[in-house]
């Protein structure tokens, strides 16, 4: 039970914010935050996805990873029509929203997990991506090359 106000607030906070926000990141955004450990891919520090909607495993605007992470939300992907109705149809509804979820739209930036990501880029529905915001380790799991193919500026 001691958890229970803590996810409360945390659902109304980001109602709050969702309510009071652009949906569309980029607008939302009026500067882009570095974050003061993690690198992306290109060896630089990381640079946030997005915080209208904030994303992240952490829902810090990172795509920041750990070892409670298990899908390894890792890539910042700008969702496109295509990879949210390919998703949606896997099991993962990323576009509907619930009362703690505001749901995603084509435009929206979100950290995907990278197995979803490259499941998705093989399926032909890859969303592009903001390589100065995807986390080193997705070269783990994917070439430089494909993640370049993908690429997006900022």
């Amino acid at each position: 039970m001691k958890t229970a106000i803590p996810i409360l607030l945390l659902v109304f906070c980001q109602n709050l914010f969702s309510q009071s926000q652009s949906a569309n990141c980029y607008t939302a955004m009026s500067e882009t935050k570095i974050s003061g450990s993690s690198k992306n891919v290109l060896g630089t520090p990381l640079q946030s996805c997005c915080f209208a909607p904030t994303t992240g495993f952490y829902r810090d605007g990172f795509c920041h990873t750990g070892p409670d992470d298990r899908g390894v939300h890792i890539v910042c992907a700008q969702m496109t029509e295509e990879f949210l109705a390919y998703t949606k149809a896997q099991g993962n509804d990323l576009s509907s929203p619930t009362p703690w979820f505001p749901g995603l739209k084509p435009g929206d930036r979100w950290c995907l997990c990278v197995s979803r990501w490259k499941e998705a880029v093989l399926a032909g529905y890859g969303p592009p991506i903001v390589l100065e915001a995807t986390h080193e380790a997705a070269t783990q799991y994917v070439s430089m090359d494909l993640l370049r193919e993908y690429a997006v500026e900022r």
